[in-house]
């Protein structure tokens, strides 16, 4: 088999991908921007070839250099990077080389703000009414239809970014300032729920799915945005079964396969709404979160269901686990070295985050684990707590 890895390099985090496939026996092959050099020794023994090319987002570029590793190795089996940022390139590439995976076509449904609520409602999910904004007709009609207060996203779009929150007249003309007229938005009814959740997990080539997940965001997406808060989530020990069934629902009405998936749902009550649908693992660190919260390996299972083999059994019960950020900017109550001693046997990872995500994470990320609800709470109180 050969296996094409898009970047295996950035993010460092993701170079295990890559690593455990070579460890299956998988002929992996890499194309990025790093010189050779930088790669390291386990990435470098990894790869069986690694080409490199100016320009990642050059797709022609890109092409090119999938077409050579194709004439030098045979047939490419897979293309993936795991990363959003590459997700329409990798499927432009597997349809354009004939390649299994999610192509152009099967992106547009987790593209569109506005297919995704279709899929959702056919996978009986609730939803909130929205609309398509092309035009400030659209707007008028949105205003009608929908009414204040409203959320304003890219219709293809990723997390808060370029969002506005519509509660007056005075916001509706703001964004329509601010709109550059050409960017497809689409408007939703806001909903007043501070607590958002996730559904994730990954499925093997025949969509079935062989681990779930789910997780608590301590601050919205939208909060980070605005408020520039330490963000903070915790894999929680057990999933609703409510969530659960709405979640397995979804991913059974995207249709995809051998993929990882990060759904995010609003939770009103003892019920959930339907955001967004990623079909990616949730972003930064959070593999390695899935990771220390399920004593497992996912690096390895994604290995282990590319090469037709079973994924590893689950032995350990779940634990909460913690990935709480810090910034330079903030003076906190508590020194790293006093969290580090306070937590010594709970601490499992300390990392930089990527330049790319500390503007709106943070640039110091930890990760913990508890069995224990309330220490969790007070390990955020902790580590968050700043100089008044």
């Amino acid at each position: 088999m050969n296996f094409i890895v898009i970047s295996p390099y950035y993010p460092e985090n993701f170079q295990p991908f890559t690593i455990e496939l070579a460890k299956k026996g998988i002929n992996v092959l890499g194309i990025g921007q790093e010189p050779y050099e930088q790669l390291g020794p386990d990435l470098q023994g990894a790869l069986t070839e690694y080409f490199r090319v100016e320009n990642l987002e050059d797709i022609d570029e890109v092409k090119r250099a999938v077409a050579f590793l194709f004439y030098k190795h045979g047939p490419i089996d897979r293309i993936e990077s795991h990363n959003e940022y590459w997700l329409e390139n990798d499927a432009v590439l597997r349809e354009q080389f004939h390649i299994f995976g999610a192509k152009p076509n099967h992106l547009r449904k987790t593209k569109f703000k506005s297919k995704m609520k279709k899929y959702f409602a056919e996978a009986g999910v609730p939803v909130v009414p929205g609309q398509v904004i092309k035009t400030e007709k659209d707007i008028t009609r949105a205003l009608k239809k929908i009414g204040l207060p409203m959320i304003a996203k890219p219709d293809n779009g990723v997390g808060a970014a370029a969002t506005y929150k519509l509660t007056s007249q005075a916001d509706v003309e703001h964004f329509i300032d601010q709109w550059d007229h050409e960017t497809v938005y689409f408007f939703e009814k806001f909903v007043n729920s501070s607590e958002i959740c996730t559904y994730d997990g990954l499925v093997d080539r025949n969509g079935t799915i062989v681990f779930e997940t789910t997780f608590d965001y301590h601050y919205t997406p939208l909060e980070l945005l605005e408020s520039q808060k330490d963000n903070a989530y915790y894999i929680l020990k057990t999933i609703d079964p409510k969530l659960q069934a709405y979640g397995r629902a979804i991913v059974k009405a995207f249709g995809m396969r051998e993929r990882f998936f990060h759904i995010e749902f609003f939770r009103e009550g003892d019920d959930y709404i339907a955001i967004e649908y990623n079909n990616r693992p949730a972003g930064g660190f959070t593999v390695d979160v899935y990771n220390f919260a399920h004593s497992i390996d996912l690096y390895r299972d994604y290995a282990s269901i590319v090469a037709g083999e079973e994924v590893a059994k689950r032995t350990f019960e779940p634990q909460y686990c913690l990935a709480i950020t810090r910034r330079d900017t903030t003076q906190y109550v508590h020194s790293e070295e006093d969290l580090r001693s306070r937590y010594a046997g709970q601490l499992k990872m300390e990392k930089r985050m990527p330049r790319a995500f500390a503007a709106l994470q943070g640039d110091t990320i930890y990760i913990l684990t508890t069995d224990n609800r309330t220490e969790l709470e007070e390990m955020i109180a902790y580590i968050s707590q700043t100089h008044s």
